[in-house]
């Protein structure tokens, strides 16, 4: 009986959805489709195209011009970005998170103002942040700080209410302190609805990333999009999109594989 290997299965199951865009993007550019709210195809650049833009993005000696091999460089500025405003956003919202599940009064106190602040998009925020911190790394930090913030918060409160109340009573009736319960016990058995919260929150932040660059920051992938938005290039927009989506489904995997080597040894995890 021949072996089945998950890793290639999943791998020939994903091909397909891609190849068929792939072919009607193609198709559309060169017959100039007209798509519902008004896309216009043909002014799309076709997928060769892209793909010579992402070669010389990458290494240079295709284009010849002002964005010849720098890729690397425009990924890492936006790399760091992402990781600074997402990073703090974890390292506020975890803890707030729990004692706001795990504390009848905190929920009470800052509930009302968490909902009044969450539904405000970054996108409103990003006007008065370039007022009051200035244009830079700052401002884009923030905007993906306010990004990732909300989903962590809201998902690790929802998993430290749902942490069953005898499991709390078992490690009382083991002696644990009670000030050591929310780090020994509270956390870890909610860790799956942080782990969603976290991974929604890391996507949200490549997809605030662009707003945070575009205005006042020269390098980065956001800047190099509205770079190319100036200059009408339509096939540097779409590698630059492309980019970020990489980037992202890159970050989910390695948070995903991080968050397997964390739970590896507690049962509550897994």
């Amino acid at each position: 009986m021949t072996r089945r290997h998950p890793g290639l299965t999943t791998l020939l199951l994903a091909l397909p959805v891609p190849a068929l865009i792939l072919v009607l993007w193609t198709l559309g550019v060169q017959q100039a489709w007209e798509l519902p709210f008004g896309i216009r195809m043909g002014f799309l650049p076709t997928p060769l195209e892209v793909g010579r833009r992402l070669i010389d993005l990458a290494g240079g000696g295709l284009m010849d011009d002002a964005f010849s091999g720098t890729l690397l460089a425009h990924l890492w500025a936006s790399t760091q970005r992402v990781l600074a405003g997402f990073g703090l956003a974890v390292l506020c919202a975890v803890p707030l998170g729990v004692v706001m599940g795990r504390f009848s009064l905190a929920f009470r106190l800052l509930d009302p103002t968490v909902n009044l602040a969450r539904p405000i998009p970054v996108t409103a925020w990003a006007p008065l942040t370039l007022l009051i911190i200035g244009y830079g790394d700052g401002s884009a930090i923030f905007l993906v700080f306010l990004a990732a913030f909300f989903p962590v918060l809201l998902n690790t409160i929802a998993g430290v209410r749902q942490v069953p109340v005898r499991l709390l009573e078992a490690a009382a009736m083991l002696g644990t302190p009670p000030a050591q319960v929310l780090y020994k016990v509270v956390l870890p058995a909610s860790m799956r609805s942080i782990a969603s919260g976290l991974r929604v929150a890391l996507g949200l932040a490549w997809v605030i990333l662009v707003v945070g660059e575009t205005v006042g920051i020269s390098t980065g992938l956001g800047a190099m999009i509205t770079q190319a938005r100036d200059q009408s290039r339509t096939d540097l927009i779409v590698a630059g999109m492309i980019v970020i989506g990489l980037c992202g489904f890159v970050a989910d995997r390695l948070l995903s594989g991080a968050l397997i080597l964390v739970t590896r040894r507690r049962p509550t995890l897994t």
